[in-house]
């Protein structure tokens, strides 16, 4: 319980993190990676669809996918157009940094642009662990599945929310976040993309 209130009295990762999971059939973890990766597939971002899956006793307690908070608007993203300032770059190089093309109203013609994500979207794993928290659940000893590593801060929220295991497809941009929850003895596992 003093893990829940944040409590660490012989410091990080010194209280289990829950049940070992170890008996779960691969059937079931690949049921679950299956449903995390169709619950991507309801976010509205255009660059990467993430989704997460949070499992308890054989049973789906939560689930989440990136995108922007309730009540907003689905766009994920912001254009970034090219100001044709990169002269020096290469085609390929420019085709990478602005992989679409679209009407630009100043310019009057078609320009190459990228997509930044929003600072206001939500990871799939905080809005799992969000919509968790407004149920009568706890993420206490549950595994989450997600479609890419977490970032750091939604590793910091798995920790925090008790969840004991982390099954994971593709790997995210840096592994700060795996390393965190290494660190605080939760259960890792990269599972076939």
């Amino acid at each position: 319980m003093d893990r829940m209130l944040g409590f660490e009295p012989s410091g990080v990762g010194s209280i289990p993190a829950g049940p070992a999971k170890e008996n779960m059939k691969d059937k079931f973890i690949k049921l679950y990676m299956d449903w995390a990766k169709r619950t991507a597939q309801l976010s509205h971002a255009c660059r990467l669809q993430v989704g997460a899956v949070i499992v308890k006793d054989d049973s789906v307690i939560s689930y989440g996918y990136n995108g922007m908070p309730a009540g907003w608007d689905n766009n994920c993203e912001d254009k970034v157009w090219d100001s044709g300032a990169g002269g020096w770059l290469d085609p390929e190089e420019i085709e990478a940094k602005y992989p679409y093309e679209g009407w630009h109203e100043g310019a009057q013609r078609n320009v190459r642009y990228g997509l930044k994500t929003k600072p206001e979207v939500l990871h799939a794993e905080s809005n799992a662990i969000a919509k968790l928290a407004k149920s009568n659940d706890s993420g206490l000893g549950a595994d989450i599945f997600i479609t890419h590593a977490p970032c750091i801060e939604c590793a910091k929220l798995i920790y925090q929310s008790g969840i004991s295991s982390v099954y994971y497809g593709e790997n995210y941009r840096d592994d700060s976040g795996i390393e965190f929850l290494k660190k605080s003895g939760v259960k890792i596992e990269q599972l076939d993309a």
